[in-house]
């Protein structure tokens, strides 16, 4: 199932993909000044601003059109996709203060009854629950025929069919046909309608392919009987299961009167309150749902995400309000109206938006579902981070459109997650904290969960650090809460969900290099030393007691075994990836414990990742395959999240890092991404599911080992697909097999743990990162791929780190402005034996040395270290 029709991108040139802004190298690069690459207002790149570099805008110009972020809170949508029903003026919601938009649905007959002494029966039944509004409930057959279509069956047998319902009359009635009311939790798709005839059952009516709650079923003719028999075959699978659940049958077809409703675009994701201005309505308290979507695919009468369905509320998959005669300035917060009727969500994450005058049966009398309904407006209050081009502290633009695009849509992504902890907008399964209330934080998802995890901090953080720096606090809040949560063996939870008791077996890692990065971009050494007992015990404590006798650490050890991790894998025994992120966190331990000048403590942890990358390399190589394994017992499989972590992390030699590179090129491409497993003896699609939070390290992985193009390559079909396919810009949390949603509906898609593609970009492509905390010091390492210039900007606590190159066949020019109180080393691309390199008018490099000790040859590449303060210009020509 895919998520949409439109062609993904490929990579390949082709009308409206990879379009270059400029081509080549100009005269050089202009001199550059901090303040001239400063964030500035939006700057339009035509004329002299357009070509200052042989085609590329002026320095510092021209990303701002790129920045997705609304232009203030309030946020309107920008078009009509259908109305349907009885609608006038549709388009007026776009336009507040002009014509309004009027919803007219007339006062229905009376439903047809059953007669007196109608009993039904049925194949199986669900037993009893609290329901999704936490009063009980039973689900007999005998609710489908009790007249109250706020009951209903459901049968017992999950995703197994048919399921029959049969309904006996006390004597026999001639029939014309029946209705079919069902649950809007998923409505039966095929089924028969069989009456007894004759002495025996005579099929009546056959139904497939529906997709309507109200279903009228006529008969070829009418018919005597005293048995009615409804065979369900299929049903719509929703996020409550695969049952078939009927609310109500009536005795006679009664065709449904359309809904009225209008369908609303807001252009792409986004995320706040939702307002209505209504100027007036009937005087019976009409009712108005809403139903919200990330995605036209799951856009019906249910949102494709409630709160309060996940906890069990009385939302029944929608918003309502009941609109009074004389109209409303509606928010759309959290709560019921009026006692305990008609209820609303409050926020939601979403692009499309569906207004229908209906209400809820067990609503009324506090709302009804017909009436009038006239409204002036449709707007969103938006609550995230306002990410506008005088508030981005850093950027990135390059030649090629489609890579700017990506960027700036990880930077969208990021700024929806980032947000104010509320108790009404948080995941409502025991996520509320009040040590975070108030706080500005990192949450996973948009419309879900809402909830800071620290393992989405690994991506979304260093997003938030090279975008808006003035929102570092919003990584500080988690990182910190998380910690002060520790338990007393010394793990660290995950989230706050559960009240800080899911069991994660990788996440106190994460949050160990997370602390690390929180340090390196920001230089806040008072959280290093606040926090560093937590991190002594999480990794001299609470590791060590999950560790086994090779030194690798072993899930199910310690009682272990039901732990989760990111993606809550059946996986136990010794991984790769566990293992390889154990690596990982102890040299960034030691780095924090350098910092704070404890070197006894950094000595051990360096030698323990050096153990566990021995051991990994002994115990879960894969000679056959030349890749690491997935797992130290059972079936023989390769994960993309080992594999990419072995080489980041310098557990893998080069050679290895090559061949394990190689086998995920060779069994993990698809054309939207590249694949976390490469073989379904973990999961069935296993092999055909996309992460964007573990294709990250495999894309700087490709990086790192000397393979821009092939790292090109994995980002342009991994970001291409999602910038190309419904809802556009921002980025999902998985893709499933063919490109579809992974978790169909309840797939987030706008997810902070998918946003590398900017920290991939701008690290790596541009060459830019810190190699000390808060910048002291720098390097730019630029891998330009086929990319023929790149320019940006990372905010730094001693202000901008300013990067521009241009690459053509035979010369690189490269520009560096340092900011005071730093000093970085730069590394030029190709090979240092065929460069000549200068800075400025004079040569530094000329194929064999370098003109004092600051220059010189590192890992085949001329570098220069040492820079000061001050802008720096360099041009490399090949000599051969």
């Amino acid at each position: 199932m895919t998520s949409s029709s439109t062609t993904p991108s490929t990579g390949q040139p082709g009308p409206g993909r990879r379009t270059v802004l400029a081509a080549g190298v100009g005269a050089g690069a202009a001199a550059l000044t901090a303040g001239t690459l400063a964030a500035t207002p939006a700057v339009a790149t035509t004329g002299a601003d357009a070509t200052a570099n042989g085609g590329a805008p002026r320095l510092g110009t021209g990303w701002q059109r790129y920045v997705q972020g609304p232009a203030s809170r309030t946020v309107r949508p920008q078009r009509v996709l259908a109305s349907a029903g009885d609608v006038s003026n549709p388009d007026a919601l776009l336009k507040p203060g002009g014509a309004r938009t009027v919803l007219r649905r007339p006062q229905p007959t009376p439903a047809p009854r059953w007669p007196q002494g109608t009993t039904a029966q049925a194949s199986s039944t669900h037993a009893g629950n609290n329901g999704n509004d936490g009063q009980p409930r039973t689900y007999d057959a005998a609710n489908a025929v009790d007249g109250d279509p706020d009951t209903f069956w459901n049968d017992d047998t999950l995703g197994a069919f048919p399921d029959t319902l049969t309904i006996t009359l006390p004597e026999a009635q001639e029939l014309s046909g029946i209705t079919v009311i069902s649950n809007s939790d998923g409505v039966p798709t095929d089924f028969t309608v069989d009456v007894w005839s004759n002495g025996g059952w005579q099929t009546a009516a056959t139904v497939s392919d529906n997709d309507v709650i109200q279903r009228a079923v006529p008969f070829a003719a009418p018919v005597s009987t005293n048995q009615v028999r409804i065979t369900v075959t299929a049903v719509q699978d929703t996020p409550r299961g695969a049952f078939t659940r009927i609310n109500e049958v009536w005795p006679e077809p009664v065709e449904p009167v359309v809904a009225p409703s209008v369908t609303i675009d807001f252009g792409k994701v986004v995320v706040g309150y939702p307002r209505i201005r209504f100027t007036s309505a009937s005087d019976n308290s009409p009712g108005v749902r809403l139903a919200f979507s990330e995605t036209r695919q799951f856009l019906t009468d249910r949102s494709d995400f409630t709160r309060s369905d996940q906890a069990g509320g009385a939302g029944q998959g929608c918003d309502q309000f009941a609109v009074p005669a004389q109209g409303a300035d509606w928010s759309d917060r959290k709560g019921f109206q009026s006692g305990d009727k008609v209820f609303a969500d409050g926020l939601h994450g979403f692009r499309y938006l569906r207004i229908t005058l209906d209400a809820l049966a067990s609503d009324a009398p506090a709302a009804q579902p017909w009436g009038t309904v006239e409204i002036d407006a449709v707007s969103l209050d938006f609550t995230a981070y306002l990410g506008t081009p005088a508030t981005y502290r850093g950027w990135f633009l390059c030649s090629d459109d489609d890579l700017n695009r990506y960027w700036y849509g990880a930077a969208y992504t990021n700024e929806l997650v980032t947000d104010t902890f509320r108790q009404d907008d948080v995941d409502p399964r025991n996520a509320w904290s009040a040590s975070l209330e108030g706080k500005l934080v990192l949450h996973d998802g948009a419309k879900r969960d809402r909830d800071p995890y620290v393992g989405d901090l690994a991506v979304s953080a260093p997003t938030l650090y090279l975008t808006h720096d003035d929102a570092a606090a919003a990584a500080r809040n988690v990182l910190a809460d998380l910690a002060e949560h520790q338990r007393t063996d010394g793990w660290i939870p995950p989230a706050s969900i559960a009240s800080y008791t899911l069991a994660l077996f990788d996440y106190p890692l994460w949050w160990v290099t997370c602390s690390w990065d929180y340090v390196l971009y920001t230089g806040d050494r008072t959280y290093a030393a606040r926090y560093y007992p937590q991190l002594l015990k999480v990794l001299d404590v609470w590791y060590p007691s999950v560790t086994d006798d090779a030194g690798l650490l072993s899930k199910g050890l310690n009682n272990t075994g039901g732990y989760g991790d990111y993606a809550f894998l059946p996986r136990t025994g010794r991984i790769t990836y566990y293992n390889v992120l154990y690596v990982q966190a102890l040299k960034d331990a030691a780095r924090l414990a350098r910092l704070l000048g404890h070197e006894a403590d950094a000595d051990r942890w360096t030698a323990r990742a050096a153990t566990v990358k021995d051991a990994v390399n002994a115990h879960l190589w894969d000679d056959a395959a030349g890749a690491y394994l997935d797992s130290g017992t059972g079936p023989a499989r390769h994960a993309q999240d080992g594999n990419a972590l072995a080489v980041t992390a310098g557990i893998a030699d080069a050679d290895r890092a090559a061949s394990a590179l190689a086998h995920l090129d060779a069994t993990t491409r698809r054309p939207y991404g590249n694949a976390f497993m490469d073989n379904d003896t973990l999961f069935d699609g296993a092999s055909q599911r996309v992460y964007a939070f573990t294709s990250y390290p495999e894309i700087v992985a490709r990086f790192e080992a000397g393979r821009a193009d092939s790292a090109l390559d994995q980002i342009r079909r991994t970001y291409g697909w999602m910038d190309t396919h419904d809802p556009g810009i921002t980025n999902w949390e998985g893709i499933g097999p063919n490109g579809s949603l992974y978790e169909d509906a309840y797939t987030s898609m706008a997810h902070g743990w998918s946003t590398g593609v900017l920290p991939a970009l701008t690290h790596h492509l541009l060459g830019a990162r810190p190699t000390s905390p808060g910048y002291a010091t720098w390097e730019v390492r630029p891998q330009p791929g086929d990319v023929s210039w790149a320019q940006g900007q990372l905010p730094t606590p001693h202000g901008p780190l300013c990067v521009a190159w241009e690459n053509s066949e035979r010369t690189f020019h490269l520009t560096v402005v340092v900011p005071h109180g730093t000093r970085g080393t730069i590394a030029v691309p190709g090979d240092g034996r065929h460069l000549t390199v200068r800075a400025g008018s004079r040569q530094v490099w000329d194929g064999r040395r370098g003109r004092d000790e600051t220059v010189g040859i590192v890992d085949g590449r001329v570098t220069i270290s040492e820079l000061s303060p001050g802008t720096h210009d360099f041009t490399a020509r090949q000599t051969g």
